[in-house]
């Protein structure tokens, strides 16, 4: 299968960190949204939806972007929500940005609120809706650094790698 992987996330969460881990052990690119608004400067691609359609093309993680949306109608897409503790979050953004507690829980609120209104804008749906996504991935409950695992032992299980 030419798996493509779509991960939705909030901020904070480590969810860059497990995309990175999945590209390289299934030797596959991670692209995001600074990869997609580069990609419709250098081809003059109209939308990022058709940027997007162009990426899943061939396997791929793609963090953002309302992928899981634009890209339902195809079988070959899993589609990944990560959450996690607001708490964990703002520690793990304290400690990335070097950011105080005040500063890191103000730019996950507006990060969250930024990503809540570009998916609900360019989909009509509500960001986070259990119903669109395959697997929900707590980094909290799960650790960051296992997430990778859980995520490579099912999809050998379910023979997608």
């Amino acid at each position: 299968m030419q798996l493509v992987i779509t991960m939705s996330r909030r901020y904070g969460t480590g969810a860059s960190v497990v995309a990175k881990e999945l590209s390289e052990r299934l030797n596959i690119p991670v692209y995001d949204k600074v990869d997609v608004e580069e990609e419709i400067r250098k081809n003059a691609f109209d939308t990022e939806a058709e940027v997007i359609r162009g990426l899943a093309s061939k396997p791929c993680i793609i963090l953002g972007r309302c992928a899981s949306e634009i890209l339902k109608e195809q079988s070959n897409v899993f589609n990944i929500y990560v959450c996690a503790d607001k708490e964990d979050r703002i520690q793990r953004i304290m400690k990335l940005e070097s950011l105080s507690y005040d500063d890191a829980l103000k730019r996950i609120t507006e990060t969250d609120s930024e990503r809540e209104k570009y998916y609900y804008q360019h989909t009509g749906r509500t960001w986070g809706d259990v119903s669109d996504y395959h697997i929900i991935l707590d980094t909290s409950e799960l650790g960051i650094e296992n997430c990778a695992d859980i995520l490579i032992r099912y999809f050998e299980k379910m023979q997608y790698i």
